[in-house]
């Protein structure tokens, strides 16, 4: 008897200034599970904002392939958008990546904010005066909100093969954070863009979304969500010298424009200066230092500086295919 196997097509949209993620369903007899035997497939770009009605066909090329953890026989398929033509769609961010290999290692700290329709507040939002404090890596039904929600989310990513590398409670009510290591600036992204997907479609479980927004909670005293790159490559985790370490963040500080153009949208008013941030109209880089534009990790500095930088600018709602693109050609340019 025939095997029918569902595979999710997933892909980001042409909305500004953040683009969300869209997917549909392709069912396929006796499929092999290879990611070389998925199809190209087309989508009406006229309604996610990627063509024009009277010309609507985008393709979307199967990058990435993963074992679906919540359908029998499923598997989540991670796509690049093409134009009808073959030429990478605008909105494209994989393809920004140039150089890519697995010299780059990326490690992403993806903070979110678990979000009550209902309320339009974060779970668990407080109705009487409490601040933010208590909440971080908390325990107990006053302070961890969600936590189920939050345990099913990572064995589902656990079960698609995808490197989460932990997860915790953060510093703002109904705030929460994942990790994901990966060597590769798109393999980063793939895991990265999966492990959304199935935040939100684990959510929906429960009746709650997923806030990417760096600020939700706009101006008041609430920490904002970021996405925190790690990286490094085989000169850094090797040099064993300062002034190479010195020189990457000192040539991140010549590029600030060209990062913070992809880092996240509203990313102002997450960069503050305050809960934990530098000043977006300023750059610092210091040894474990957690309101620097980059922190130097402690780590690196006792293994006798060889390891990784931490640029803890990207916000909750960067790209990160695009943040990998130009963490990669500003590391580059500093060896020049």
């Amino acid at each position: 008897m025939a095997t029918k196997s569902k595979l999710e097509y997933i892909w980001l949209d042409g909305f500004e200034p953040t683009q969300s993620m869209r997917s549909k369903t392709m069912v396929e007899t006796d499929f092999s599970g290879k990611l070389d035997d998925c199809k190209m497939w087309s989508f009406d770009g006229s309604s996610t904002k990627q063509a024009e009605g009277a010309s609507s066909d985008c393709l979307l090329k199967p990058v990435a392939i993963y074992p679906d953890p919540d359908r029998l026989n499923g598997f989540l398929v991670m796509c690049e958008v093409f134009d009808a033509d073959g030429t990478p769609h605008l909105t494209n961010g994989r393809a920004t990546i140039g150089d890519d290999d697995d010299d780059f290692w990326f490690g992403y700290e993806q903070e979110y904010f678990l979000w009550d329709p209902e309320t339009n507040l974060p779970l668990g939002f407080p109705s009487d005066a409490t601040g933010q404090g208590q909440f971080y890596c908390s325990v107990g039904a006053e302070n961890a909100h969600g936590r189920e929600v939050i345990e099913t989310h990572l064995d589902m990513c656990l079960e698609a093969g995808i490197n989460v590398e932990g997860i915790n409670a953060e510093v703002a009510v109904g705030q929460w954070e994942f990790q994901i290591f990966a060597k590769g600036a798109k393999n980063a992204g793939d895991e990265v863009w999966v492990a959304r997907y199935l935040a939100e479609r684990n959510a929906e479980k429960y009746g709650l979304s997923i806030d990417w927004h760096p600020k939700p909670l706009g101006a008041t005293d609430w920490n904002g969500s970021g996405m925190h790159v790690n990286f490094s490559d085989t000169t850094l985790r090797t040099c064993g010298d300062e002034a190479t370490f010195n020189k990457v963040c000192e040539e991140f500080g010549k590029n600030i424009k060209k990062h913070m153009d992809v880092y996240g949208a509203h990313n102002e008013q997450r960069l503050t200066g305050l809960h934990e941030t530098q000043s977006i109209h300023e750059f610092s880089y210091g040894v474990s230092d957690r309101g620097a534009s980059i922190r130097i990790p402690i780590g690196t500095v006792e293994d006798g500086w060889c390891g990784r930088l931490e640029d803890r600018r990207p916000s909750s709602n960067g790209d990160p295919y695009k943040i990998g693109a130009v963490v990669i050609s500003t590391t580059k340019a500093a060896y020049k």
